[in-house]
């Protein structure tokens, strides 16, 4: 049971400390890769610049601990790194905060704080467009800041979950179709979602499975190849659909007004669906360490 040993301990140890405060080991990452970006992202061959810098970035940790793991307590390894690439407490908090804002009537912290969870711009929100937009970053970093480490966890062990939170956390600083970004971060885009394939999918089939399923599966479906990312659609279209809430829309990016599709179906968003959309995540991890227990007990017994 060591697969099965080895999500616990991580899930268990983000449960019970969440990120650390300080000297967390993605924040000298981040700080590599903006003074690399900024050396190489500049002249001609920005393509094969951003995709040297980021085998450069990626590649060597998780062969390091590929050839370095000892047999022994390796479960425990596993664990540990899996914990350092989870962010369910920080999410769950960060959405709770927002919620406590909107409740107290507070809109501009509420504003204040759903713009730490998205990119688009807040100031003009008012309190129905600021839960969408929790409800909506809630649901996608399900996938990118828990489901994914998970399941690269189980498949490939401490090398599979470094290689997957590197490669995200990649595609986060340099995956924009912006002048700066297009050629530079288009290998880390396109190589992150090629890593969230399945874990995306995996992630809207538990979405679906714990709410309103029908509604969820349509919602997937339908709308999900509609969506301007191959990964963020499924998820976010099935959660929508399992939660019966109406997301996407319009929103603001960069000053322009970006018409989105609509997501899910049923009532508009409001301030205690947050907690609903927190709910459901927790929800889909139980149902991941449940899942992954059995899998490897009927392995075991074959």
């Amino acid at each position: 049971m060591s697969i099965t040993l080895s999500l616990l301990l991580g899930v268990l140890l983000d449960r019970l400390f969440g990120e650390l405060p300080r000297w967390h080991p993605l924040v000298g990452f981040g700080h590599c890769a903006n003074h690399l970006e900024a050396w190489c992202n500049q002249g001609r061959l920005r393509f094969v610049r951003g995709t040297l810098a980021w085998a450069l970035l990626v590649l060597p940790l998780p062969a390091l601990f590929f050839w370095l793991l000892p047999a022994q307590h390796r479960w425990i390894a596993n664990g540990i790194a899996l914990y350092f690439a989870l962010g369910s407490r920080a999410l769950v908090e960060h959405g709770m905060r927002v919620e406590e804002a909107l409740d107290t009537g507070d809109l501009a912290a509420a504003r204040q704080r759903v713009g730490y969870l998205v990119s688009r711009e807040t100031a003009s929100m008012d309190a129905a467009a600021v839960s969408r937009a929790t409800i909506e970053s809630l649901l996608e970093n399900g996938n990118d800041a828990i489901f994914g480490a998970l399941f690269w966890c189980a498949v490939a062990g401490a090398p599979g979950v470094i290689l997957f939170r590197l490669a995200n956390t990649l595609d986060a600083m340099w995956g924009y179709r912006n002048a700066r970004f297009e050629l530079f971060g288009k290998f880390a885009a396109r190589i992150d979602d090629v890593l969230n394939y399945l874990p995306a999918r995996l992630t809207a089939l538990g979405y679906a499975l714990l709410g309103s399923t029908r509604n969820a599966l349509h919602s997937w479906r339908t709308q999900a190849p509609h969506w301007s990312s191959p990964n963020a659609g499924p998820v976010m279209a099935s959660g929508a659909g399992s939660l019966n809430l109406c997301l996407g829309g319009a929103a603001i990016y960069e000053g322009q007004v970006e018409t989105r599709i609509t997501l899910g179906g049923g009532a508009p968003a409001g301030p205690g669906d947050i907690r609903r959309a927190s709910a459901l995540i927790s929800r889909s991890v139980l149902l991941w360490l449940a899942c992954a227990g059995i899998l490897e007990a009927l392995y075991a017994a074959v």
